[in-house]
This record gives C-alpha cells, structure tokens and sequence, in this order.
C-alpha cells in the first residue's frame, strides 16, 4: 500500500495590484500536482488566499480575487507566497500584513517574494543579509529604492535558506514546480508542467528572458529615464516625451545623460536596443521579428546599426553565437553574470 504524504500547504498573499500571471502560473501548478488527471481536488496541495480584511484584491489587471481565509498560523503552512505588482499605485500592503509576516519570520516560516513581493519582503527586513532575485525589469526601481545593495537580476529565482525570491512570471511556475517536487517528487512537478505546456523543469539558475543593461546613473531622473527606456524597447519614445515623463525639458534630460553616462540618450537608447537585439539572436527568431522587438523599421535597418555598433552583422554574429554554451562569469559577489557584451 502506498505510504500517504502530507499535503504540501501554502497560504498567498496577494499586494495590492498584484501580477495575475505570477498567481496563476504558481498556482495552476499546485492545482495540477494536487490531484490525479484535472480534477483540481486539494489532495497533495492545499492552498490558501490570505488577508487580514477579507476583501477581494485588486490586481494589476483590474481582475478581483476574493481571499479565501484570514491569516492562517505560520506554523500550519510549508510556504507563506507574497505576490507582489505595481510599484507606484499606492502602498502594496497595510500594516497587519506587515506585522503578519514579521511575526511568520520570527517563527521561522519559509516566505516567498514572487514579482515584485521581494520589494515588500525588504522594505520589512525579512531581506537582510540574504540574496534577492527581481526581475530585470524592475531592477532600477529596486536600485532606486535600495541602492546599497545589488539585487539579482539574471536568474528565475533564488533559494537562501528560508527566503525564496522569484523573478515572477514564467519563473513563478518553475519556482512551483522546485517547491511541489521537494515535497510531493519530481514526476508530480513534471505532470503539471507538461500539463501548462512547459517543456521542462528549469533550475532558479537559469538565466531570465531579457538582459539587463549596463547603464548605472546616480541622478534618480536619469536612472529612472533608463527604466522607462528599457519599458519600451519595441515602440522606442521620442525624447522629447522621455523628458516630459521624468519633468525634464529635452535640454535638461541631455545634458544630465552627458553628465551620468557620458552618451546623449539618444545613443544610450540606441545601444540598449541594440544590447537586447544581440541577445535575442541567441535565439531561432527571425531578423524582421527580433528587428520588431526592437523598434527598428525592418530587417536591414537593424542590420546597419548592429554592425556599427558591434563590427559585425547579425547573421555572422548568430553564426558564432548559436550551438555554443552560454557563458557565466562570477561577479565580485560571487554571483552568476551572464555577459552580454
């Protein structure tokens, strides 16, 4: 007879104007392994929306999911997932929350910080002295807000000890699948997987799916032009509505690029363009596609500024890229650094 396991038992909590797509992706993954074929039934993994009010939850996608408990003691949960969204509309979550988490901490409880939940789980110093992944995206707003530290931005996810942080997303469910093959094996972790449609088990190790950039500026308003730069590769801003956006005239934003960067932004935005085209031509997509991405008009257009930022067309820079192993380099943190350069 099979020997019974305990269920795995997870209770979320969900900021205000979470990211839908990190919910679901880790929670769809608990529902598959929870249960034989699709039946979703709570056998193998429980799970528990929490909050202190009990009133539904606005995410970032104007979507509402209504809570379905109160806190739950830390010590009846395997994992406590915070599910963090938007930055800048308001406080992510009220005091009791807070005073909830701290409290789970102090009991020693695993916390997970998915998409922006890392943000909410430093700002309570549950963060110290532990390794924090974000994504690449937000990864000016956390410099921004955090600038003694250097958060990780090139991997899924990152386990140290009791704290958990994930890039959100896609990797929200490669963080499910770690979790559900820790405690309920490794085929019931694949099942799900295979289920949503995802090929394979991936380690937090892996590399997220976009780069982040070389650019580092001081000035919080150049900083923050970068961030809304590398928001909108595809559909590239005039800069003239770049410097409205950080209340700056286009004179001003210039000559604070010159002064933090040493380029005008129009050459930092430009290169950053270029930096994630490179990267995406370790890919199979097409030249138009990735040309697309990018914001250049078409194939050619990409293809002259490439060679004349890098020396070399993309197609020969494919040639010597594809079929070869990424490479990694430790950083003075010891940490992985995927080199784009």
């Amino acid at each position: 007879m099979e020997k019974a396991v305990r269920p795995l038992r997870v209770g979320f909590i969900l900021s205000n104007n979470f990211t839908l797509t990190a919910f679901s992706n880790f929670l769809d993954v608990l529902r598959l392994a929870a249960d034989d074929g699709d039946n979703s039934r709570q056998i193998r993994c429980q799970w528990h929306i929490m909050s202190a009010s009990g009133e539904a939850v606005r995410s970032s996608s104007g979507v509402l999911v209504t809570p379905t408990s109160r806190f739950i003691e830390p010590r009846e949960l395997d994992y406590i997932i915070v599910v963090g969204g938007l930055l800048h509309e308001g406080p992510q979550i009220d005091d009791r929350t807070g005073r909830y988490l701290i409290a789970a901490a102090e009991s020693n409880a695993s916390i997970v910080g998915v998409c922006t939940g890392s943000f909410i789980l430093w700002r309570l110093g549950l963060l110290r002295q532990k390794k924090c992944c974000i994504s690449w995206y937000h990864y000016r707003d956390f410099l921004e807000e955090f600038g003694d530290t250097l958060p990780i931005a090139d991997q899924l996810y990152v386990v140290d000890g009791r704290r958990i942080t994930c890039s959100g997303g896609i990797g929200a469910a490669y963080l499910a699948a770690y979790i559900v093959e820790l405690r309920l094996g490794r085929s019931n972790a694949q099942k799900a997987l295979h289920i949503m449609q995802i090929d394979q088990m991936l380690p937090g190790s892996t590399a997220q799916s976009a780069p982040p950039t070389e650019f580092v500026g001081n000035d919080g308003r150049i900083s923050r032009a970068l961030l809304i730069m590398e928001q909108n590769l595809s559909s590239p801003l005039s800069i003239a509505k770049l410097a409205a956006k950080v209340h700056l005239s286009t004179r001003q934003l210039e000559r604070l690029f010159k002064d933090e960067t040493g380029q005008s932004p129009q050459s930092a935005y430009l290169r950053l363009r270029l930096k994630h085209a490179r990267w995406m031509m370790k890919t199979d997509m097409t030249l138009a596609a990735i040309a697309a991405e990018t914001g250049f008009v078409d194939g050619s257009h990409l293809s002259k500024a490439f060679k004349a930022a890098f020396g070399t067309n993309p197609s020969e820079d494919r040639r010597r890229t594809l079929g070869s192993i990424l490479e990694f380099t430790p950083n003075a943190e010891g940490r992985r650094v995927y080199d784009h350069a």
